[in-house]
């Protein structure tokens, strides 16, 4: 039997490394992380868009290793915020921030708003990189890029302890005002709708079309 190809997911968050081997479910890859190979800096997310900050990863990551990469660069915008935090979803609350810090910080930008000017949408895109034809070559790489977004609204208070990230105060589309966060969906249910769900399907073609 072949060895099974690898795929570098560009990533340090062991909670987005297992949802994405839980969505793409492929057959003939392994799926490792940064940390998996040692490295532990990151590239300068610059961009101002999640399609420019996934590129900035995924070529990092394919220069560094020489493994196909796989990046992921998400988050959620705000209506009554203008679109914020939007690629600053990680940092919203600052640079060590953890998930309840940008939690608490986004319901204290929206304290007082009723639910329907709390409209939001998580979006994600996903960047699949090639490598140059050596680790850490200045070559061109090529990059394949899918998108996926969910409609909802932040909730008036974090509910649930499933998921990560902002998924405590996200009530997606089709639930009441005060209904399920995606904290209280089950990690199925949430596949089915989310963000990373939606893109992941659409990334699924081309990762098999590379023998993946």
């Amino acid at each position: 039997m072949s060895a099974r190809l690898r795929l570098l997911i560009a990533t340090h968050s062991a909670h987005k490394l297992a949802e994405l081997r839980e969505l793409l479910q492929l057959e003939h890859a392994e799926l490792v992380s940064l940390d998996d190979l040692g490295i532990r800096d990151d590239p300068d997310e610059t961009g101002s868009t999640f399609a420019t900050n996934a590129r900035i990863k995924a070529r990092f990551g394919a220069r560094r290793t020489g493994l196909p990469t796989l990046a992921d660069d998400s988050g959620v915008e705000v209506d009554a915020l203008d679109g914020a935090p939007g690629v600053r979803t990680r940092r919203y609350a600052g640079p060590e921030a953890s998930d309840v810090d940008n939690n608490t910080k986004l319901l204290a930008a929206l304290h007082g708003l009723p639910p329907e000017r709390r409209g939001a949408r998580y979006v994600c895109v996903l960047a699949l990189a090639q490598p140059p034809d050596g680790a850490g070559s200045r070559d061109a790489v090529p990059i394949r890029l899918v998108r996926g977004t969910t409609r909802g609204r932040i909730a008036a208070a974090p509910k649930g302890s499933g998921g990560f990230g902002y998924d405590p105060i996200f009530e997606p589309a089709g639930e009441p005002p005060g209904g399920r966060t995606f904290g209280q969906w089950s990690a199925a249910d949430k596949h089915a709708v989310s963000h990373r769900g939606r893109a992941a399907r659409r990334m699924i073609p081309i990762l098999r079309e590379l023998g993946f």
